[in-house]
């Protein structure tokens, strides 16, 4: 679209569209379009950006409404960005701060992402593989003659973070036995990630003999188990918010919302095609592919710590969202959470 007046017209009616939520007609874009031409003109160019599914026109109003089509171009081509203001970052880290944990940053983020633009937070959860593990130990919780085949592992990795995860072994381990599998694992591979130590086990388990080949491959059996990810693969925040948004009032609507929220795969899948892409992404209603996201948008960056990514978060809301506003708030949180899971020495 090269005429500039057509632009101006179309960011002027997204904008009035997006704060008001009524459809907007030519009379009010002749006073606030800042073009010096006739309501006549006004009504003809609204026209062509009908015919170029730019706009749609409700039965009920003389007004027009952005399509999906008409908000991709206005992100793409019409829309100006200002960053997000240093005293909204300075709050960001604050309730970001290093050395919280993972789990506690990436909780504080969904919730903030949806404090701040009343919308939907949602953080995909790193692999845990991706991190390195500080220490391992055992502990043996049932079994007759002091020996378990039900273990807790408490593992602390690198970043800070600490899960217990519940083993079910194929034998029983003795209280001894664990403690000289967690020593090995702790004097051998601490700050190692769990690829790594997979990988370095088996080549030793091949070349180790007896006594030696007893402990690697009992480690490998323990180590593969509590250090394998676990089933959170994502933190939503914030979603009966969209019970408050005019465009989302059906009940059937909601539900189907609801439910894709409760699933979380098939958002994941989304949230994960974009994890390579650097820089904010948007999706917009049926772009998203997903039925229970049409008349939503998508708005995500990926988060990364140390060079790598680890993720991506976003905010999830209508259509009819004051990009300007999300987008900055979006790409701030994700730099801040970055930093956080990965402080300056």
């Amino acid at each position: 679209m090269h005429d500039p007046r057509a632009r101006q017209l179309l960011r002027t009616l997204i904008a009035r569209y997006i704060a008001s939520g009524e459809p907007v007609g030519s009379q009010t874009l002749a006073r606030h379009a800042g073009l010096d031409v006739s309501p006549a003109t006004i009504r003809n160019i609204l026209a062509d950006l009908e015919d170029a599914g730019l706009l749609s026109a409700p039965h009920t109003s003389a007004g027009r409404v952005p399509t999906a089509q008409g908000y991709r171009l206005f992100v793409d081509a019409l829309l100006q960005v200002q960053p997000l203001p240093e005293e909204e970052v300075a709050r960001l880290r604050d309730r970001l701060p290093a050395g919280s944990g993972t789990q506690a940053l990436l909780d504080n983020a969904s919730q903030l992402l949806s404090a701040m633009t009343h919308f939907v937070g949602v953080v995909s959860v790193p692999r845990r593989e991706q991190f390195a593990f500080r220490r391992i130990d055992f502990v043996p919780l049932d079994g007759a003659d002091g020996e378990a085949q039900r273990v807790l592992a408490i593992v602390v990795f690198a970043d800070g973070d600490v899960q217990n995860r519940l083993l079910q072994t194929r034998r029983p381990y003795d209280a001894g036995e664990l403690e000289r599998i967690a020593n090995y694992l702790n004097i051998h591979f601490a700050g190692r990630t769990l690829a790594e130590i997979r990988v370095r086990l088996v080549r030793e388990l091949r070349s180790a003999r007896d006594e030696m080949q007893r402990v690697l491959a009992r480690s490998v059996e323990l180590a593969e188990q509590a250090l394998t990810p676990g089933n959170d693969d994502m933190v939503v925040a914030g979603q009966t918010r969209l019970m408050g948004v005019q465009d989302l009032a059906d009940l059937d609507r909601l539900r189907e919302l609801f439910d894709a929220f409760a699933r979380k795969r098939e958002i994941l899948q989304l949230l994960e095609r974009t994890i390579q892409a650097p820089g904010v992404r948007i999706f917009i209603g049926e772009e998203t592919g997903l039925a229970p996201l049409e008349g939503l948008s998508l708005v995500t960056a990926p988060y990364a710590a140390g060079g790598q990514v680890l993720g991506v978060l976003g905010v999830i809301g209508p259509t009819r969202m004051a990009y300007d506003r999300i987008i900055p708030v979006v790409q701030a949180a994700a730099d801040v959470l970055g930093a956080a899971l990965h402080p300056e020495p």
